[in-house]
């Protein structure tokens, strides 16, 4: 697996089977089918898939799937109703979307992939920082390639909290902290304030079991993105601002470099 731990047994029936990113996140290419089709929205279904949906503030990947017809570009995934569903553009110009049953072949755009997958470690070690010398949640956040931002309900900032906190990621980052994978049972999971990090209870009660990123050592929560096995893979974050949002809410950016 890309993403290790002791996982498997806990794991929802069939994830490992159909949803690939949640268990490799380094996994580029894979087969699947095409269980259903949308023609007047341009996007399919497939039996299985690496293409990770928009969620969690983390972006959809892109990439390309491939069949007798010739090559479809990936531009959005979404989930809907439970079902993850590919927009797709032929490159080819070949003529219409594939039929149910069509064999096809994904590849992940695995520089994009993994620049997103360092970025929302990174977020995670800010979070990690923030709850482990403040004890204050995250309230909410977004990401771009090597870029992305945390709000949390500081009562106030200080000046040189974003130099504190840059200092304190690139810290975690060299100690090379190892992440690992785990499902916790809902009931369980709840009855931790440290699992469900954000303070509005944004994940739906439906989804059970969660899904657990450990930064062992640092941080561990609930969350359903891809990851690098280990933080030394981030490379180096710089805080590039800090700014109130107004009361109680304080927001901090940050950019991800090479080491």
């Amino acid at each position: 697996m890309g993403v290790p731990g002791t996982f498997a047994e806990r794991a929802p029936d069939g994830l490992a089977d159909t949803e690939l990113f949640a268990v490799d996140a380094y996994r580029t290419s894979f087969d699947a089918r095409v269980v259903e089709v949308d023609r007047e929205g341009g996007r399919l279904r497939l039996d299985r898939t690496a293409f990770y949906p928009t969620g969690g503030g983390q972006p959809h990947d892109t990439g390309t799937l491939t069949g007798p017809g010739g090559a479809l570009e990936v531009t959005g995934v979404r989930r809907e109703s439970g079902q993850i569903w590919h927009a797709v553009v032929d490159k080819t110009d070949g003529g219409d979307l594939p039929d149910v049953g069509t064999e096809l072949g994904g590849e992940i755009d695995w520089a994009r992939r993994f620049q997103l997958m360092r970025t929302h470690t990174a977020l995670h070690i800010l979070c990690g920082v923030i709850w482990a010398d403040h004890r204050i949640p995250v309230t909410g956040g977004n990401m771009e390639p090597l870029k992305g931002l945390l709000d949390f309900p500081f009562p106030a900032m200080s000046a040189d909290l974003g130099a504190q906190v840059e200092r304190r990621i690139n810290e975690e980052i060299e100690r090379a902290h190892e992440i690992v994978v785990d499902f916790l049972p809902r009931n369980v999971a709840d009855a931790d304030p440290a699992l469900i990090r954000t303070a509005a209870h944004l994940i739906p009660a439906v989804i059970d079991p969660l899904r657990i990123i450990d930064i062992v050592g640092l941080d561990r929560q609930a969350d359903g993105g891809t990851h690098v096995l280990s933080t030394a893979e981030v490379g180096r974050v710089r805080v590039t601002g800090t700014e109130s949002k107004g009361k109680d809410n304080k927001r901090i950016r940050l950019e991800v470099l090479e080491a």
